[in-house]
Protein backbone atom coordinates (compact mmCIF):
# COMPACT_ATOMS: atom_id res chain seq x y z
CA UNK A 1 0.00 0.00 0.00
CA UNK A 2 0.98 3.49 -1.17
CA UNK A 3 1.80 6.22 1.52
CA UNK A 4 1.12 9.33 1.20
CA UNK A 5 4.52 10.17 0.99
CA UNK A 6 5.06 8.30 -1.89
CA UNK A 7 2.18 9.63 -4.17
CA UNK A 8 3.34 12.59 -3.44
CA UNK A 9 6.92 12.40 -4.54
CA UNK A 10 5.61 10.23 -7.54
CA UNK A 11 3.26 13.01 -8.56
CA UNK A 12 6.23 15.79 -8.68
CA UNK A 13 8.63 13.46 -10.93
CA UNK A 14 6.02 13.37 -13.62
CA UNK A 15 5.13 17.26 -13.24
CA UNK A 16 8.86 17.86 -13.82
CA UNK A 17 9.82 15.56 -16.30
CA UNK A 18 6.47 17.37 -18.70
CA UNK A 19 8.43 20.14 -18.63
CA UNK A 20 11.42 18.99 -20.09
CA UNK A 21 12.62 19.48 -23.37
CA UNK A 22 15.38 17.92 -25.43
CA UNK A 23 18.35 19.45 -27.75
CA UNK A 24 18.62 17.62 -30.57
CA UNK A 25 21.77 18.38 -32.52
CA UNK A 26 21.42 20.38 -36.11
CA UNK A 27 24.87 19.61 -37.33
CA UNK A 28 23.40 16.50 -39.13
CA UNK A 29 20.18 17.92 -40.20
CA UNK A 30 19.63 18.25 -44.09
CA UNK A 31 20.08 22.06 -45.69
CA UNK A 32 17.28 24.17 -46.67
CA UNK A 33 16.79 24.86 -50.36
CA UNK A 34 17.82 28.72 -51.17
CA UNK A 35 15.15 30.76 -52.99
CA UNK A 36 15.70 30.98 -56.77
CA UNK A 37 16.37 34.36 -56.55
CA UNK A 38 19.50 34.13 -54.59
CA UNK A 39 21.70 33.05 -58.10
CA UNK A 40 20.63 36.28 -59.77
CA UNK A 41 22.55 39.00 -60.33
CA UNK A 42 21.95 41.95 -57.93
CA UNK A 43 20.32 44.84 -59.94
CA UNK A 44 22.77 47.21 -61.76
CA UNK A 45 24.86 44.68 -62.24
CA UNK A 46 23.25 42.78 -64.97
CA UNK A 47 25.49 42.24 -67.84
CA UNK A 48 24.48 44.39 -71.24
CA UNK A 49 24.24 42.99 -74.67
CA UNK A 50 27.14 44.14 -77.20
CA UNK A 51 28.73 45.81 -74.26
CA UNK A 52 31.96 44.41 -75.18
CA UNK A 53 32.87 46.13 -78.41
CA UNK A 54 33.98 44.06 -80.91
CA UNK A 55 37.59 45.47 -82.29
CA UNK A 56 39.31 43.04 -83.55
CA UNK A 57 42.12 44.49 -86.06
CA UNK A 58 41.26 42.62 -89.79
CA UNK A 59 43.38 43.66 -92.53
CA UNK A 60 45.78 45.69 -91.36
CA UNK A 61 49.27 44.98 -89.42
CA UNK A 62 49.56 46.29 -86.08
CA UNK A 63 53.38 48.10 -86.17
CA UNK A 64 55.35 48.40 -83.25
CA UNK A 65 58.24 51.23 -83.14
CA UNK A 66 59.61 53.56 -81.04
CA UNK A 67 61.51 56.09 -83.21
CA UNK A 68 59.94 59.84 -83.68
CA UNK A 69 58.04 61.25 -86.38
CA UNK A 70 60.04 62.61 -89.63
CA UNK A 71 61.00 66.14 -89.61
CA UNK A 72 62.24 68.64 -92.00
CA UNK A 73 66.48 68.53 -91.17
CA UNK A 74 66.52 72.24 -92.50
CA UNK A 75 64.18 73.86 -89.95
CA UNK A 76 63.20 71.00 -87.27
CA UNK A 77 59.26 71.48 -89.20
CA UNK A 78 57.63 68.21 -91.16
CA UNK A 79 57.49 68.97 -94.23
CA UNK A 80 53.80 67.92 -96.31
CA UNK A 81 51.93 68.06 -99.09
CA UNK A 82 48.10 69.57 -98.20
CA UNK A 83 45.44 67.19 -98.64
CA UNK A 84 43.89 70.59 -100.90
CA UNK A 85 40.46 69.06 -101.94
CA UNK A 86 41.37 65.59 -100.58
CA UNK A 87 38.73 65.17 -97.15
CA UNK A 88 39.07 62.82 -95.03
CA UNK A 89 36.00 61.00 -96.41
CA UNK A 90 37.61 60.57 -99.66
CA UNK A 91 40.49 57.90 -97.85
CA UNK A 92 40.88 54.56 -96.76
CA UNK A 93 43.95 54.01 -94.45
CA UNK A 94 45.34 51.09 -95.43
CA UNK A 95 48.39 51.29 -92.67
CA UNK A 96 48.27 52.46 -88.94
CA UNK A 97 51.55 52.76 -87.24
CA UNK A 98 51.72 53.70 -83.41
CA UNK A 99 55.03 54.79 -81.31
CA UNK A 100 55.12 54.18 -77.96
CA UNK A 101 58.59 55.50 -77.08
CA UNK A 102 60.68 54.12 -74.60
CA UNK A 103 61.37 57.42 -73.27
CA UNK A 104 57.88 58.05 -71.72
CA UNK A 105 58.26 57.50 -67.98
CA UNK A 106 56.33 54.78 -66.47
CA UNK A 107 54.27 54.96 -63.58
CA UNK A 108 53.38 52.07 -61.22
CA UNK A 109 52.78 54.12 -57.92
CA UNK A 110 49.53 53.50 -56.28
CA UNK A 111 48.12 57.41 -55.86
CA UNK A 112 45.50 59.01 -56.80
CA UNK A 113 47.54 61.41 -59.67
CA UNK A 114 50.67 59.31 -59.82
CA UNK A 115 53.44 61.27 -61.97
CA UNK A 116 55.08 59.68 -64.67
CA UNK A 117 53.51 59.31 -69.04
CA UNK A 118 52.00 56.24 -68.70
CA UNK A 119 49.49 54.71 -66.10
CA UNK A 120 48.18 51.78 -67.10
CA UNK A 121 46.63 48.87 -64.39
CA UNK A 122 44.32 46.90 -66.23
CA UNK A 123 46.49 44.19 -67.59
CA UNK A 124 49.30 42.26 -65.75
CA UNK A 125 52.18 43.61 -64.21
CA UNK A 126 54.86 43.74 -67.46
CA UNK A 127 55.92 46.01 -70.47
CA UNK A 128 53.45 48.78 -69.84
CA UNK A 129 54.38 50.85 -73.34
CA UNK A 130 53.76 47.48 -75.71
CA UNK A 131 50.58 47.24 -73.45
CA UNK A 132 49.61 50.30 -74.17
CA UNK A 133 50.39 50.22 -77.98
CA UNK A 134 48.16 47.36 -78.03
CA UNK A 135 45.30 49.38 -76.97
CA UNK A 136 46.21 52.90 -79.01
CA UNK A 137 46.65 50.25 -82.16
CA UNK A 138 43.65 48.46 -81.82
CA UNK A 139 41.30 51.05 -81.14
CA UNK A 140 42.34 53.23 -83.99
CA UNK A 141 42.52 50.68 -86.32
CA UNK A 142 39.04 49.86 -85.64
CA UNK A 143 38.08 53.90 -86.03
CA UNK A 144 40.04 54.10 -89.44
CA UNK A 145 38.07 50.85 -90.76
CA UNK A 146 34.85 52.43 -91.90
CA UNK A 147 37.06 54.76 -94.16
CA UNK A 148 36.63 53.84 -97.52
CA UNK A 149 37.33 56.73 -100.38
CA UNK A 150 39.50 55.99 -103.19
CA UNK A 151 42.56 58.05 -101.59
CA UNK A 152 45.22 55.35 -100.16
CA UNK A 153 46.90 57.08 -96.92
CA UNK A 154 48.66 55.69 -93.78
CA UNK A 155 48.15 56.80 -90.32
CA UNK A 156 51.17 57.47 -88.19
CA UNK A 157 50.87 58.07 -84.79
CA UNK A 158 53.23 59.13 -81.73
CA UNK A 159 51.88 58.43 -78.09
CA UNK A 160 52.89 61.57 -75.69
CA UNK A 161 50.79 60.69 -72.88
CA UNK A 162 48.72 57.36 -71.28
CA UNK A 163 47.22 58.39 -67.90
CA UNK A 164 44.19 55.67 -66.85
CA UNK A 165 43.68 55.40 -63.50
CA UNK A 166 45.20 53.83 -60.66
CA UNK A 167 43.56 51.20 -58.26
CA UNK A 168 43.17 53.51 -55.33
CA UNK A 169 41.37 56.34 -58.13
CA UNK A 170 39.80 53.63 -59.41
CA UNK A 171 37.61 52.50 -56.61
CA UNK A 172 37.24 55.69 -54.75
CA UNK A 173 37.38 59.18 -56.68
CA UNK A 174 37.36 58.34 -59.93
CA UNK A 175 39.14 61.09 -62.37
CA UNK A 176 40.24 61.33 -66.26
CA UNK A 177 41.59 58.86 -68.59
CA UNK A 178 43.74 61.85 -69.86
CA UNK A 179 45.73 60.72 -73.25
CA UNK A 180 47.36 63.01 -75.81
CA UNK A 181 49.17 61.59 -78.86
CA UNK A 182 50.48 63.20 -82.53
CA UNK A 183 49.15 62.03 -85.55
CA UNK A 184 49.43 62.53 -89.35
CA UNK A 185 48.42 60.97 -92.63
CA UNK A 186 50.98 59.95 -95.22
CA UNK A 187 50.69 59.14 -98.66
CA UNK A 188 50.07 54.91 -98.89
CA UNK A 189 52.87 54.80 -102.12
CA UNK A 190 55.63 57.44 -101.60
CA UNK A 191 54.80 58.08 -97.80
CA UNK A 192 55.06 61.95 -98.60
CA UNK A 193 53.31 63.46 -95.22
CA UNK A 194 49.43 64.84 -96.61
CA UNK A 195 49.13 66.83 -93.32
CA UNK A 196 50.94 68.21 -90.87
CA UNK A 197 51.46 67.15 -87.21
CA UNK A 198 48.94 67.82 -84.80
CA UNK A 199 48.58 66.81 -81.55
CA UNK A 200 45.31 65.45 -80.28
CA UNK A 201 43.80 65.58 -76.54
CA UNK A 202 41.54 62.78 -75.88
CA UNK A 203 40.34 63.11 -72.33
CA UNK A 204 37.80 60.87 -70.69
CA UNK A 205 35.75 60.79 -67.79
CA UNK A 206 36.70 57.69 -66.02
CA UNK A 207 34.73 56.35 -63.48
CA UNK A 208 35.34 55.74 -59.64
CA UNK A 209 33.35 54.24 -56.87
CA UNK A 210 30.94 51.97 -57.11
CA UNK A 211 29.92 53.44 -60.68
CA UNK A 212 33.33 51.92 -61.76
CA UNK A 213 31.94 48.42 -60.27
CA UNK A 214 28.67 48.19 -62.16
CA UNK A 215 30.44 49.68 -65.39
CA UNK A 216 32.86 46.59 -64.42
CA UNK A 217 30.17 43.94 -64.17
CA UNK A 218 28.76 45.49 -67.48
CA UNK A 219 32.04 44.69 -69.83
CA UNK A 220 32.62 48.18 -69.19
CA UNK A 221 36.36 48.21 -68.27
CA UNK A 222 38.80 51.04 -68.87
CA UNK A 223 40.18 49.29 -71.61
CA UNK A 224 36.85 48.56 -73.17
CA UNK A 225 35.98 52.09 -72.65
CA UNK A 226 38.95 53.71 -73.70
CA UNK A 227 39.45 51.61 -77.04
CA UNK A 228 35.90 52.92 -78.36
CA UNK A 229 37.07 56.37 -77.15
CA UNK A 230 39.88 56.80 -79.14
CA UNK A 231 37.88 54.67 -82.46
CA UNK A 232 35.24 57.60 -82.11
CA UNK A 233 38.52 60.22 -81.54
CA UNK A 234 40.47 59.17 -84.38
CA UNK A 235 37.78 59.04 -86.90
CA UNK A 236 36.41 62.11 -85.93
CA UNK A 237 39.59 63.64 -86.79
CA UNK A 238 40.53 62.65 -90.09
CA UNK A 239 37.16 63.06 -91.25
CA UNK A 240 36.51 66.74 -89.70
CA UNK A 241 40.17 68.23 -88.64
CA UNK A 242 39.86 70.27 -85.41
CA UNK A 243 36.54 69.83 -84.98
CA UNK A 244 36.37 68.80 -81.78
CA UNK A 245 36.06 71.17 -78.68
CA UNK A 246 38.87 70.05 -75.64
CA UNK A 247 37.64 68.33 -72.87
CA UNK A 248 37.77 71.04 -69.94
CA UNK A 249 38.25 68.94 -66.67
CA UNK A 250 39.03 71.24 -64.23
CA UNK A 251 41.85 70.71 -61.48
CA UNK A 252 42.36 67.11 -61.85
CA UNK A 253 42.31 67.32 -65.49
CA UNK A 254 45.57 70.06 -65.49
CA UNK A 255 47.27 67.80 -62.44
CA UNK A 256 47.28 64.79 -64.84
CA UNK A 257 49.14 66.48 -67.36
CA UNK A 258 51.95 67.68 -64.89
Amino acid sequence: MMTLRTVFLTLLGCSLSACATVDIPSRNAPFESLPDTYSTVAPGYEPIEGAVLDLQPQSITPVLAVDTLGSDATNGQPSYRPLGSVAGSDMTITKVTVRVPRTLKVSEANRYIPQGDIVWREDPLGNRHAQVQAIVQHALEAGVRPLSGPVQAELDVEVLRFHALTQKARYTTGGVHSISFTMVLRDAETGEALTEVREIEADLNAYGGRKALVAIAEGQTQKVRITGFLAKVIQQEILTPGSRAPRRGGLIQALNKL
